[in-house]
This record gives C-alpha cells, sequence and structure tokens, in this order.
C-alpha cells in the first residue's frame, strides 16, 4: 500500500505581477513535509506566492500562510 499525501502547497504568482490576470493559483500533494518545503522554496525563487498546509484527515492539522512560507521552508532560516 503506499503513503498517502500528506501536504500541499499552493501556489501563483504575485496578484502584482501584470501577467498573473490570466493564470490561476495551482496545488501539488506531497507524501512528506520534507518535499513540499523542497517545492515551496523552488515556488519562492521563482517570486510567486504560497501557502502550504496538512490535508484532511491528518492530525495535527497544520497550515503555514504566505507570510510564513518562507520560514517554514527555509532549513537556514529555522523550518
Amino acid at each position: 500500500m503506499t503513503q498517502p499525501d500528506i501536504w500541499y502547497v499552493s501556489f501563483g504568482p504575485e496578484r502584482t505581477d501584470e501577467s498573473a490576470t490570466s493564470m490561476v493559483r495551482s496545488t501539488r500533494k506531497f507524501k512528506s513535509e520534507v518535499d513540499a518545503k523542497l517545492f515551496a522554496m523552488q515556488i519562492l525563487a521563482k517570486g510567486w506566492s504560497a501557502s502550504a498546509g496538512t490535508l484532511n484527515p491528518h492530525q495535527p492539522k497544520q497550515i503555514v500562510g504566505p507570510a510564513q512560507i518562507e520560514q517554514w521552508a527555509d532549513p537556514g532560516l529555522g523550518g
């Protein structure tokens, strides 16, 4: 049996990006927090915004908003 997806990262271009009007946010699911963090760092490197969290019914529920995503994802910042 395969391990279920536990984490998600929702991402998209910054709202100030003029090309953002035609782009929508997307979401990817991950089996581990480490994989979610690595993907989030790639998204942030593009200058896009992101948020993350655990999928139901995983407990404890965790939500990482756009203001905390960089610190959560970057091990050098304590993530």
